[in-house]
């Protein structure tokens, strides 16, 4: 038998407005979306936390020296891990994702049918790419469902916005 609870949950998403900053009101916006959709539906568990039958997290995101940390702490605030993750694995697939989301959009308003598909496959293959690398990169330390590391790796990709 697993020890790994069947229910697990983000209850709660915070950005550290100090080291991550604000951003202009569509990425603010974006930001929102991505947290909501997170909070909405979503399986987190930090790897060997037992408390009892609670299993809800909060789980703040900042910068620290150009990483990105994971602090989590239990549904009362108390600080359960701080995982940091670099950035690097995942430059690559959001700069590229990004620029297929311009070809997307573009498209959106010139290209027939199967081109706008064709481009929306490699642009979910890049996202799908992106929560895999996320899953792998938090193996051990926290496990995340697929849907979850979707949304995590949304989230990040917001996080790197300019808008």
């Amino acid at each position: 038998m697993s020890d790994q609870p069947e229910k697990a949950c983000l209850i709660d998403v915070v950005l550290d407005e100090r080291t991550i900053g604000r951003g202009n009101a569509d990425i603010e916006h974006e930001r929102a979306v991505a947290i909501f959709d997170l909070i909405e539906e979503n399986y987190f568990w930090p790897v060997g936390h037992h408390d009892g039958d609670r299993f809800e997290y909060k789980l703040n995101l900042t910068l620290i020296e150009q990483r990105l940390a994971f602090e989590i702490s239990d549904d009362g605030g108390n600080a359960i891990a701080t995982h940091i993750l670099s950035l690097t694995p995942f430059r690559r697939i959001v700069k590229d994702y990004f620029q297929i989301c311009e070809s997307y959009y573009d498209a959106i308003r010139s290209s027939t049918p199967s081109q706008i598909e064709a481009i929306d496959m490699a642009r979910r293959g890049l996202h799908n790419e992106g929560s895999e690398t996320l899953q792998e990169r938090l193996d051990g330390k926290v496990t995340i469902d697929f849907q979850t590391a979707r949304r995590l790796f949304t989230l990040i990709c917001v996080l790197h916005w300019r808008g």
